[in-house]
């Protein structure tokens, strides 16, 4: 069986620990490394570099292409109980698999693992969980499950990834088919009024609309972050916002990007509008006006953040923390800046006027698990 392949419709890899590696050392404070002005041994450890230096950036589409399904064809059936997702909320593909297992009800099913918003360049870390390692997999980096199902894993450590808890494997970081799979392998184990998220009248359309958000919007935000000449920065600035006008035009009368509710597409554009002000817009350059100037964007973003699976599953917190430290070959100081204000992303929308129901014919998934609530500081401050 072939386990790596390359799609144009399946967009890239996700969240990865490394393009390629430099060393950065940290300097010891004056009592531990013997007076002031002395540099101590301090801290070093690898950093991914993204940048290259005259090129424009280009993602690496291959990926694990094992699937967990219904009928077990690739050697891991549908089984409750079974898999770990390994996520890291600071991650925008990582954070539709959140969205989606919430949406759908499978928190009792699929297990979560959560990693930290930083990481080195060889893997992301279980660097929240007491002692450094999964509760559940006994393990402290997540490239150890990479490396037991293929010993000397030769590309990035990804998030997210789903993990076969009894080997310990990783089964597939493949994160637009992990999501789909979600929707329609396991439907046996979708909670009682789960959202029918990839309807198969709308399959075609929302396969068209994920096609040019992916290459235009989730990925056009890096090619202008990792751009690493002047014009490879240009044209990528202008496809990300021809596209983003685009989306306002179509957005301007429809509350959904796809029929009459919440679906898949919607799911993948808001990571990248959820990240746009606190990160891209600054770290990644792109800058010709925030989300927030953007009013037609701006309000569909917040109709989403304030319903139930998608607000309550973004940690600002982690998210600036995990894009100003780890690519500090765009931000070398590793400053995470103060803002800006996250306040308004709970004003009103208005866009229930414009018709829509966002579960359908289905209900809003429950409160979400306390081991699984972001930390009230990480998320929107609540005055009052």
């Amino acid at each position: 069986m072939q386990i790596f392949h390359a799609e144009y419709t399946a967009p890239a890899i996700a969240c990865q620990a490394s393009v390629s590696i430099t060393t950065v050392g940290t300097m010891g404070n004056d009592e531990s490394s013997g007076g002031a002005g002395t540099a101590g041994t301090g801290n070093v450890e690898e950093q991914g570099v993204y940048v290259t230096s005259g090129q424009e950036f280009v993602r690496d589409t291959k990926y694990i292409e094992t699937r967990i399904t219904r009928d077990g064809r690739d050697g891991y059936p549908v089984e409750p109980g079974r898999y770990r997702l390994v996520a890291a909320r600071a991650c925008p593909w990582a954070n539709r698999t959140l969205i989606v297992r919430r949406l759908l009800g499978l928190e009792d099913v699929i297990s979560l693992g959560l990693c930290g918003p930083t990481h080195d360049a060889d893997s992301w870390t279980f660097d929240l969980d007491p002692g450094g390692l999964d509760p559940v997999l006994g393990i402290p980096r997540l490239k150890d499950a990479y490396e037991k199902r293929f010993p000397g894993y030769p590309k990035g450590i990804t998030v997210p990834a789903v993990v076969d808890i009894p080997s310990g494997e990783v089964v597939t970081n493949d994160f637009p088919q992990i999501t789909i799979d979600f929707e329609l392998e396991w439907t046996d184990h979708h909670r009682p009024g789960a959202p029918d998220l990839y309807p198969e009248r709308l399959r075609d359309e929302i396969d068209e609309v994920n096609r040019g958000v992916y290459t235009e919007v989730n990925n056009g935000v890096y090619r202008c972050g990792f751009a690493g000449d002047q014009d490879a920065y240009d044209k990528a600035f202008d496809r990300l916002f021809t596209k983003l006008d685009e989306l306002t035009e179509r957005l301007s009368t429809r509350r959904y990007l796809v029929g009459d509710t919440i679906t898949e597409a919607d799911v993948r554009l808001f990571t990248t509008l959820a990240r746009f002000d606190p990160v891209y817009h600054g770290h990644f350059k792109c800058n010709r006006e925030k989300l927030a100037e953007m009013p037609v964007l701006w309000a569909y973003a917040r109709d989403l953040f304030q319903t139930p699976g998608f607000g309550d599953t973004t940690d600002f917190a982690q998210i600036k923390r995990h894009y100003y430290v780890v690519h500090r070959d765009i931000n070398p100081t590793g400053i995470v800046p103060a803002g800006p204000d996250l306040t308004n992303w709970l004003t009103p929308h208005h866009r229930e006027e414009l018709g829509g129901r966002p579960f359908g014919d289905g209900t809003p998934p429950p409160p979400p698990k306390p081991a699984e609530t972001v930390p009230a500081e990480d998320w929107v401050p609540i005055h009052g």
